[in-house]
């Protein structure tokens, strides 16, 4: 028999395989009606529209989940993110350097779904390695 720890790991295990698949309509099915991303109520689409300019910018974007801890209804999660910078992103044109960032996640479930998520990506790495800054 699974214990809650164990369903909620294997429920975020099949959300990561959505994600790192790019499967929108498969990640919303994840998500409460209304989910509050860092404090604030998005509808399940808004959250995954959000990761569309990241995936046109890196289209291999991929999360290697490095820690994941369970407490109660929370799980937080450490991953190592890789991608190829291949379309613009933030005013950047593609540069085709290959990115490697920390991010850290905190989720809330209510009924088995993603209610809340606090996530912390170091973005300032991810663009000083595709060149901001860099005098050319």
């Amino acid at each position: 028999m699974l214990t809650k720890r164990d369903e909620h790991r294997s429920r975020y295990l099949s959300y990561l395989e959505r994600c790192n698949e790019h499967d929108f309509d498969g990640m919303a099915t994840f998500y409460t009606p209304t989910i509050k991303v860092n404090d604030v109520p998005m509808d399940p689409v808004a959250v995954t529209t959000q990761f569309s300019h990241l995936f046109a910018a890196f289209p291999d974007w991929h999360w290697d989940m490095r820690n994941l801890l369970v407490d109660g209804d929370y799980i937080a999660l450490h991953f190592t993110v890789t991608g190829t910078h291949r379309g613009a992103f933030r005013g950047i044109e593609a540069t085709g350097r290959r990115v490697t960032i920390s991010e850290l996640t905190l989720y809330r479930l209510e009924d088995g779904k993603f209610a809340e998520v606090w996530d912390q990506a170091d973005m300032d790495a991810l663009m000083k390695q595709i060149g901001q800054g860099e005098h050319r």
